[in-house]
């Protein structure tokens, strides 16, 4: 799984219509609003690189009142949740 994470800029009188414009993509499975420099970060997951090209720059940044965005393309996950889920045998107690 590929992960990308967007910062994205907006219209300020239409981030909630753009944060669920963007969220209705298929790919992208988080929005948040956010405060400082950018408006809303989405988090992308797709299985090839080449879908990102397909969700962020054939979708996402058609999406009306989009002013720019910068993406970053994740290496490694680091999560505490992703430590359980690795070490979980499923055995109920």
């Amino acid at each position: 799984m590929i992960t990308a994470i967007v910062n994205i800029s907006c219209a300020v009188d239409r981030i909630p219509e753009v944060a669920q414009a963007v969220a209705d993509i298929e790919g992208v499975s988080e929005v948040y609003s956010v405060a400082g420099d950018v408006d809303l970060v989405a988090v992308v997951r797709v299985r090839q690189h080449e879908d990102l090209a397909d969700v962020i720059a054939g979708r996402l940044n058609k999406v009306e009142g989009i002013t720019t965005t910068q993406t970053l393309i994740a290496f490694q996950a680091y999560s505490k949740h992703d430590l359980e889920a690795t070490f979980s045998l499923g055995l109920e107690q």
